[in-house]
């Protein structure tokens, strides 16, 4: 059985990200016929496609009848961005919504410097993480952290679970990978002792193996704490993390507020406000741990699960 839990935690994190726009141009009037290009790091996710083009709904857009949304994605190769970025360019879109930011944005950035660029940055609240991995396996006193070391997110994440280990008691191992190889053998040998548990910070590294690490995660028994609530679809144990569906419905609408000729300049950054707790209870059952009645949230069907 999969549980989530939607909440609403400005009052005790803060997030770098929400949607903001690069860079100062945009255009005047919006046309007849609207050009969006959507750039994605990662395979193309119906929930966020969905998210999308329900935030342009909410202002008035529909597809193929007054907007017209041009799809590049990556599909985890993201060498390809830049080239999938001058497409769009090329292509004279109006705005460009970058998926899986900041890899997606930072390509577009660097393509033009006349189409404005809207993007959801959703970092989610790694320390948490922490908190949430000691109550349901309490007997965990050593965290494997998992991070991309090709990006700068990953110490910065890092560092926010390193500045709450102290007060629970745990030690950390940071584990900076950068290809599938690199996992298998960090979460391999970070295994071999007793009484372990394993973090795995937001990057589009993690999304694109997401299974090789929700295999070697049960292989090794570990408890398992991840960002997005795909991870424990698949298997794994418990999620905690921005809800991505209502960041890119936000973004969405500013994609309308910059096509009505707003500019970008002058749109603030938003943080995130919505946040979701996801639980794999079949899975925490097989790891031989009692889910504490403080973390059960509203049921989600058992059919959404992978078997």
């Amino acid at each position: 059985m999969l549980l989530s839990r939607h909440t609403r935690r400005r009052d005790f994190i803060t997030l770098l990200g929400g949607a903001t726009t690069w860079p100062l141009a945009a255009r005047a009037q919006q046309p007849a016929m609207a050009f969006v290009g959507l750039l994605s790091g990662g395979q193309l996710d119906d929930r966020l496609i969905d998210a999308v083009r329900q935030g342009l709904k909410d202002g008035g857009y529909i597809e193929g009848r007054n907007i017209a949304i041009k799809y590049r994605s990556a599909d985890g190769r993201f060498d390809r961005l830049p080239g999938l970025a001058a497409e769009l360019t090329a292509d004279r879109v109006g705005v460009i919504i970058a998926l899986f930011s900041p890899t997606a944005a930072m390509a577009a950035k660097a393509a033009t410097e006349t189409i404005p660029i809207v993007f959801a940055i959703g970092a989610d609240p790694v320390d948490l993480g922490l908190v949430l991995l000691k109550e349901i396996a309490p007997r965990v006193a050593w965290v494997g952290v998992l991070r991309d070391r090709a990006i700068a997110a990953g110490t910065g994440q890092f560092g926010a679970i390193e500045a709450a280990a102290a007060s629970f008691g745990v030690e950390l191992s940071p584990m900076g990978v950068r290809d599938a190889d690199e996992i298998e053998r960090a979460i391999t040998a970070f295994a071999r002792e007793s009484n372990r548990g394993l973090i795995v910070t937001a990057s589009p590294l993690a999304v694109v193996h997401r299974d090789l690490i929700i295999t070697l995660a049960a292989r090794h028994k570990l408890a398992a704490v991840y960002f997005e609530r795909f991870f424990v679809a698949g298997g794994s144990l418990i999620c905690y993390g921005t809800n991505y569906p209502d960041q890119y419905r936000r973004a969405a609408g500013y994609v309308d507020r910059i096509l009505k000729g707003e500019k970008p300049a002058d749109l603030p950054v938003q943080y995130p406000t919505k946040y979701e707790l996801v639980i794999n209870l079949k899975t925490a059952r097989a790891l031989g741990l009692e889910v504490s009645p403080t973390l059960l949230p509203e049921t989600v069907p058992e059919s959404m699960l992978k078997h």
